[in-house]
């Protein structure tokens, strides 16, 4: 009969280099699977529902909405491959060894990265909008989004092997024992890459866009001489400009509550265990970003409503479909 000491023990059969299993309650660790289980799922579904409608109808094929797209397949593969297998960090003890601990980590280093530089490619989108709008349809354009597209991925590519190399080359020479899943990572770099450069250029881009739009709307108050048609069509445009101001206001600040508590925690220079529940927590209220995005993005969006509308009750599997007046 096993002592105690080896009940307590990862790999009990490895007495002298086993990790000790950090246990919890039982109460904890169900209401834990089924909180963050319950996120992916919505997060997979949200973002799915956006990938569908932008990629099925033709008139949503436009630069901005391509930008969503590129957005919500990012936050699909979060819900889809980086939520499961945080829910398995929370177990006691990691099983799946040393190669997969590594390229578990590739997976958020790639796509969550994604998702941030989408999050700044729609804020110029927006800034271009409603700062310059006489040039908006030449500067941006279907094919120089696609490039952006192309080069925000290759970004987060090479942004995760920069971060993760080291690790790559001797998966598991930071773990202090058999049954742990510790990665090296610089976290000032980590902090400055994917955190205080995009939230800045954000945080600049919607000050400009709020302050040209409440400018613009004070003079088209003042312009009480222009022709009243002309006038009923700014007035128009304006509201559609100050909504996407609002609309970028509540993206920066939902950005900032799911990312501000881990990389305060980083800068506070706190070690959490990777298995904590302090841990999960913080890493899901950063991939709960990704289930969010989708609702600030697209439930703001009428012809997303109706897209959504025409997926459930199966209108969309109908010939020409793809036709659809969605504005």
């Amino acid at each position: 009969m096993e002592s105690s000491e080896e009940a307590e023990l990862c790999f009990p059969q490895l007495f002298n280099t086993s990790c000790k299993k950090r246990m919890r309650p039982h109460s904890e660790s169900m209401l834990l699977y089924i909180l963050l289980s319950f996120i992916s799922f919505f997060t997979v579904v949200l973002n799915l529902l956006v990938i569908i409608s932008i990629s099925h109808f033709r008139q949503l094929h436009t630069p901005t909405n391509l930008l969503l797209l590129s957005l919500a397949v990012s936050d699909f593969l979060v819900g889809l491959f980086v939520m499961p297998f945080q829910i398995l960090l929370t177990e006691p003890c990691w099983f799946l060894g040393d190669l997969v601990c590594v390229l578990y980590y590739f997976l958020p280093f790639v796509i969550v990265p994604a998702s941030v530089v989408n999050m700044v490619l729609i804020s110029v989108d927006r800034y271009v909008a409603i700062c310059d709008p006489l040039h908006y349809s030449t500067r941006v354009t279907q094919r120089r989004v696609q490039i952006c597209v192309l080069l925000c991925w290759i970004y987060s590519i090479f942004y995760s092997f920069l971060f993760l190399y080291d690790n790559l080359k001797q998966p598991g020479r930071y773990n202090s024992c058999y049954g742990e899943c510790v990665i090296n990572v610089t976290v000032s770099a980590d902090l400055v890459l994917c955190f205080i450069i995009p939230i800045s250029a954000i945080v600049i881009l919607y000050v400009r866009v709020f302050v040209v739009a409440v400018s613009q709307a004070r003079a088209m108050r003042s312009h009480i001489t222009a022709v009243k048609l002309q006038r009923s069509v700014t007035v128009t445009v304006k509201k559609s400009e100050l909504k996407a101001a609002r609309t970028l206001g509540v993206v920066v600040a939902v950005f900032l509550m799911c990312y501000c508590p881990y990389y305060c925690v980083s800068l506070s220079g706190s070690d959490l265990m990777v298995n904590s529940s302090t841990n999960a927590f913080m890493s899901f209220l950063v991939y709960f970003n990704s289930c969010l995005n989708p609702v600030i993005y697209a439930f703001f969006y009428r012809w997303f409503r109706k897209s959504v509308k025409l997926i459930v009750t199966l209108d969309i599997l109908q010939p020409n479909s793809c036709e659809v007046n969605m504005l």
